[in-house]
């Protein structure tokens, strides 16, 4: 460590309560979401100071803190940047995993746009017969080196951020079609506004999938909870089962719960 990064430190040692806070809502500013062990290795305090300068700001209504920091309270999601798209790959990987246990027998099954999702269609058994219906070119070209699937897609307007076909030709495939199992993925989710997306076209596709399935199942990780974006496409009451991961805060999963979600944590 230079003298200079030794000085600063130092001097991070000495900053008082609403320094530290004013250092931690300026971060929570810039990324979107403070790590509680970053910021105690940052300004050179305990992992205990760290919290209770959290709970401080919880209480007086600035953030809300989740497993390990904290996030912007009611924070309002829109299009997922590339980074956003690619993070939380281990949670991704064991909710894919815990959603290939719902494969109907034979059947059929629907995909949604998401990154959840195509890592369910990534980890898709080669040795299954089942017909899959997706609106995204990316998740059925995935699936094309299984040759026991019949895969299809719906048409319509592609949208470039997300793959995901909309517009009235992916609605009418969707009214024409009945399948055992829909995956679905979500931008947001909030107890008190439901499901939520950022493109209105993509929302009304994902509400077309919600009567085409005999059997909805959420694939989100944690880090959508608590979010709300522009567009509603279902509430939660609409969905039979949420699949998430364990670094869900439980606050969250018991509001989710008294809500009537059935959640399956991966």
């Amino acid at each position: 460590m230079t003298e200079v990064e030794d000085a600063s430190r130092q001097d991070q040692r000495l900053l008082y309560p609403e320094q530290r806070r004013e250092f931690i809502l300026t971060m929570l500013r810039t990324e979107g979401r403070v790590d509680a062990t970053g910021i105690a290795e940052d300004l050179a305090v305990t992992n205990e100071t760290v919290r209770k300068d959290l709970v401080f700001l919880e209480q007086s209504g600035l953030l809300r803190r989740v497993h390990g920091g904290a996030v912007p309270v009611g924070r309002l999601t829109y299009e997922p940047a590339v980074a956003r798209r690619t993070g939380f790959a281990e949670e991704k990987t064991r909710i894919a995993k815990a959603a290939l246990e719902h494969l109907p027998a034979g059947g059929s099954v629907l995909i949604d746009a998401g990154s959840t999702t195509a890592r369910l269609a990534d980890l898709f058994p080669r040795d299954r017969e089942m017909t899959v219906y997706t609106n995204t070119l990316t998740i059925a070209a995935s699936l094309l080196d299984r040759p026991l699937l019949t895969v299809y897609t719906f048409g319509g307007r592609i949208r470039p951020l997300t793959a995901a076909q909309v517009d009235h030709w992916a609605a009418r495939s969707l009214g024409e079609i009945n399948v055992d199992v829909a995956f679905l993925g979500a931008n947001a989710v909030s107890v008190d506004r439901g499901l939520t997306t950022p493109d209105p076209a993509e929302a009304a596709v994902k509400r077309l999938m919600l009567s085409s399935a005999r059997k909805r199942i959420l694939l989100t990780d944690h880090s959508k909870f608590g979010c709300v974006s522009n567009c509603k496409h279902a509430d939660l009451a609409d969905i039979d089962l949420m699949i998430t991961d364990e670094g869900a805060d439980s606050r969250e999963l018991k509001a989710l719960r008294a809500a009537g979600v059935e959640v399956q944590l991966a």
